[in-house]
């Protein structure tokens, strides 16, 4: 791996970790900026780089660096929202897969490209704050508290991330594109 792929995952990491910082205190699930670092990431840095920069993320927050939206350490995957951290790296990398198999990067594949990562983003951190309420905390939530509390509630700020993270992408891709390095920031 070259020092410049390595270097923009770091980048990417670091910009996920002050998006965390940058929250609304919602029930059980806050709403914070992350999600821009996760989009940008897949439609920038492809599907490999983009899931990386996620994974380095995560694995800085759970070795103890204090990088997630409340705290950090081993013990967050215990935490109700830590299934969203999941789904940060797998959305990166189904953002970056789909664009980096399109033939024209336009806003609205791009934006097709970041809500597939919404949903599996979302899927999967409903899933987990289900189980880990049910079973972890033992204060359930019914299947229609956690869609309210793990969707509803925090999606329509993150459908607007997703519209704005696709037009910034598309302007960003189209002006690496005059430069005869390749596709995207990686390459």
């Amino acid at each position: 791996m070259k020092t410049k792929h390595m270097t923009l995952a770091a980048i990417f990491a670091a910009l996920t970790a002050i998006g965390g910082f940058i929250k609304i205190p919602i029930p059980y699930v806050p709403f914070t900026l992350q999600i821009v670092s996760v989009f940008l990431a897949g439609s920038l840095l492809g599907s490999r780089l983009g899931a990386l920069s996620q994974l380095l993320y995560v694995f800085i927050g759970l070795i103890g660096v204090p990088v997630f939206a409340e705290g950090g350490g081993l013990g967050y995957v215990l935490k109700p929202t830590f299934g969203y951290l999941i789904g940060f790296v797998l959305g990166a990398y189904v953002s970056g897969y789909i664009v980096e198999r399109l033939k024209k990067r336009t806003i609205k594949t791009l934006a097709a490209a970041n809500f597939t990562a919404l949903l599996m983003i979302y899927t999967i951190g409903c899933i987990w704050l289900y189980a880990a309420m049910k079973f972890l905390v033992e204060k359930p939530l019914t299947i229609k508290q956690t869609v309210l509390y793990g969707l509803l509630i925090p999606v329509p700020g993150d459908i607007v991330l997703c519209i704005i993270c696709s037009i910034l992408a598309s302007k960003i891709l189209a002006r690496l594109s005059a430069f005869p390095v390749g596709k995207g920031v990686a390459a």
